[in-house]
């Protein structure tokens, strides 16, 4: 089987966190800065209508603001870009459990294996993409490949909000043709070491002397050669699966909606993705929540206590229940969301009496391990054939019912 590894990239990633909590800059040349009040320090992140004007990372502040004199500055506040990264991260850790951070805005995944569940690995991507623009307001470029390199070089081809696919069979005409500077790992002083050995692009660089370049730059001149003909063998150091604390979906609607009915066969939808995620790394949970953002943009969170689960039937008859209990039919909603967390692992198992295993108790174990096998049953086939090929009735478009417009969108 082909490894896919995904790196994610969440763009101009300080001063995207900034216009979450400060429409007022959206659409303005803005950045972040170490000290805008007394115009000192440097650009830490600027957003891209500022590099509009040639502003970049790292350039002073006196700088940026001749190029830019419009320029909004905004102090940086790290606690808060921790915050969203850490969302970002837990976003990402829905998807696959081999996650490895890279850096506070990047972060790679091993998604081999998971076509079963979120299709092919550009569906994935933007799956992906798409609920981290709609759950946290960040945008994200994606490179998707077989290694490590490839995909943090595939991330850096089109931005903001790409999705770039570079395999090893596309290195001669997608990478080699960079110029040397564009390289990942390799910074201004080692670029100007292989200009001066008459190296100016990737393709030449992959096609020079080996044993050359280890002789001029050790072990990391091997490092270098390989990376430029696409090899890479570094291995995805991951988090555990142990560390997944919650597992979500949500959907941003094509329009608002006002009918519950609706909005249960959307909750379906989602919660079959969560069912099969949480079977797949064995996580029962205890907690179901669901969101709903109104078409004003407030967000109400609601969430219940359920019997240790991953049946998808158990999670969405809860989330159902939110969702009755919660919906106001005269208030449009834009946004739908459901999660589980508070998994089984994480909970001292109760202790049970001998008064407790009664019939009741008995005819709830065989139905709930019927549901489950009958879920797991569900599971094998897609993995085997693909996510479309079995799906739940309520799903299925009927005659005349416009549900379906609804449901393809999520």
């Amino acid at each position: 089987m082909q490894k896919v590894i995904f790196l994610v990239d969440m763009n101009a990633f300080f001063i995207s966190c900034e216009m979450t909590r400060n429409p007022s800059l959206v659409g303005k040349p803005s950045a972040v800065a170490g000290d805008p009040k007394n115009r000192s320090g440097i650009i830490l992140a600027a957003n891209y209508e500022a590099r509009s004007f040639g502003v970049k990372t790292t350039m002073v502040i006196h700088e940026a603001l001749k190029l830019c004199p419009n320029l909004h500055l905004v102090p940086p506040d790290h606690p808060f870009y921790e915050s969203k990264s850490k969302q970002v991260i837990a976003i990402l850790s829905n998807y696959s459990p081999i996650v490895e951070q890279n850096s506070i805005d990047e972060a790679w995944l091993d998604m081999t294996g998971t076509e079963g569940l979120f299709g092919t690995p550009l569906e994935s991507a933007k799956k992906i993409m798409n609920e981290i623009k709609d759950s946290l307001g960040l945008w994200c470029s994606i490179g998707i490949s077989e290694n490590k390199f490839l995909s943090k070089m595939a991330s850096e081809l089109k931005k903001p909000m790409g999705i770039t696919e570079l395999w090893k069979h596309d290195v001669p005409t997608k990478l080699w043709p960079l110029p040397i500077k564009a390289m990942y790992g390799i910074g201004k002083k080692t670029a100007d070491k292989l200009n001066l050995l008459g190296i100016q692009t990737i393709g030449e660089l992959a096609k020079c002397d080996r044993k050359q370049l280890t002789k001029t730059f050790g072990k990391y001149g091997d490092e270098l050669y390989l990376h430029a003909n696409g090899h890479d063998t570094s291995l995805i150091e991951p988090h555990c699966a142990g560390e997944m604390k919650s597992i979500g979906r949500s959907t941003t609607l094509p329009e608002d909606i006002n009918d519950i009915e609706k909005a249960k066969l959307i909750l379906l939808k989602l919660t079959d993705d969560i069912g099969m995620t949480a079977r797949k790394y064995g996580k029962r949970a205890r907690t179901v929540q669901i969101t709903l953002k109104y078409s004003d943009f407030k967000v109400v969170t609601r969430q219940k206590t359920i019997s240790p689960t991953f049946a998808t039937n158990d999670i969405y008859q809860a989330g159902c229940a939110l969702l009755e209990q919660n919906w106001n039919k005269f208030r449009p909603v834009r946004l739908i969301g459901i999660s589980i967390s508070g998994f089984d692992e994480d909970n001292a198992m109760d202790q049970l009496s001998l008064f407790d295993f009664c019939e009741d108790i008995c005819v709830d174990n065989i139905k709930n391990d019927k549901l489950e096998r009958i879920d797991k049953a569900i599971d094998k086939i897609r993995t085997k054939h693909g996510i479309n090929k079995i799906s739940r009735a309520s799903l299925i478009n009927k005659k005349g019912s416009n549900s379906k417009s609804y449901i393809e969108r999520i």
